[in-house]
């Protein structure tokens, strides 16, 4: 797979549910933290993004889309001015992916997606994202068209099987969005997706995913760029703010630690499948960065591993707190 493919896996992302709001006349909600992933597209009308640690305010228009991967604290409004409403305050009835009403509707019609993500470390994953994943290029708005479309004719039109559709559906616009995202970034950004789309360290990136068990030298890597060595170790840390060799063992035990949980191979197996000769040499690298041993890993997430819901108690359950992705942590 491709990095940005191995991430998401890891992440194992799913939206546990997809909503509308039509806000009408002068409104602003206010979206408490939550530990999930957001994905904001307008379908038309605009209004103002602010969150938590974005120094600046972002204008959405028509057409727009927005992945907030962080779940930090963020304001949506016609005018920042304005002072906010808690948006699960504004109405708690269930909405069971339909579309929320506010002030009669017809300034503003957003669509929102929420995602959790059942893999381990999410912090060490989603860290390598931006805070504001933002689409408003011409022609990566024509891309995401054919999925607020579909989305849409979810939300208004339900038929039998329009929960599962509606989930896929916002996982789509997820990886659709940071796949343009990556696409689209432009020269002098700092950060993975940045690094994904320069040519020289996407090339090294690729390589270390593509093989992480192979036994990359810093020389070899640079090889792969074209670059000195010194010039390839300087611009991966500026850009990523890791070494290459940190990175490589980083992605390497978050393989692993997934192969631990999810396959019936050995410690050993595992070890020599990441380019390690022995037990111990694997154990060392892998309580660095995980916190623990490898079999104390794979004992504490197997016993602790969650029953996977239903749809039909999902839906149940969902208020616009839920579907908005508001739930506090208690």
């Amino acid at each position: 797979m491709d990095p940005l493919s191995d991430v998401l896996s890891l992440l194992k992302p799913h939206s546990y549910m997809s909503c509308g709001m039509d806000a009408g006349g002068q409104w602003s909600f206010q979206f408490e933290p939550h530990d999930c992933a957001r994905c904001f597209a307008v379908v038309s009308g605009h209004c103002w993004l602010s969150m938590d640690g974005v120094a600046d305010a972002v204008l959405l228009e028509g057409g727009d889309c927005v992945v907030l991967p962080h779940g930090r604290r963020l304001r949506l409004a016609s005018d920042l001015t304005l002072a906010p409403v808690g948006i699960k305050s504004a109405n708690s009835a269930p909405l069971n992916g339909s579309i929320f009403s506010w002030n009669g509707g017809g300034a503003c019609l957003v669509l929102s997606a929420s995602f959790t993500f059942a893999g381990d470390h999410v912090s060490i994953l989603l860290g390598l994202l931006p805070p504001v994943v933002h689409i408003r290029n011409d022609s990566d708005r024509s891309a995401m068209r054919w999925y607020l479309e579909r989305m849409m004719k979810v939300l208004r039109e339900p038929q039998p099987g329009g929960f599962l559709l509606g989930q896929h559906l916002a996982q789509m616009m997820l990886v659709e969005a940071l796949r343009l995202s990556m696409a689209d970034q432009v020269k002098g950004g700092v950060g993975w997706l940045f690094a994904l789309a320069d040519k020289q360290l996407g090339a090294a990136i690729t390589a270390m995913h593509e093989s992480p068990g192979h036994p990359w030298s810093l020389q070899e890597m640079a090889e792969r760029t074209g670059m000195s060595r010194s010039i390839f170790a300087l611009r991966f840390k500026e850009m990523i703010g890791t070494s290459p060799m940190e990175y490589l063992t980083r992605w390497r035990m978050l393989r692993a630690a997934d192969q631990l949980v999810h396959s019936s191979d050995s410690v050993l197996t595992i070890a020599q499948s990441f380019g390690y000769a022995s037990e111990s040499a694997f154990g060392l690298a892998f309580k660095k960065v995980m916190g623990c041993s490898p079999r104390r890993y794979c004992r504490d997430r197997t016993a602790s591993l969650p029953a996977t819901p239903s749809p039909e108690k999902e839906t149940n359950e969902t208020t616009v707190e839920r579907m908005f992705s508001l739930k506090s942590k208690d």
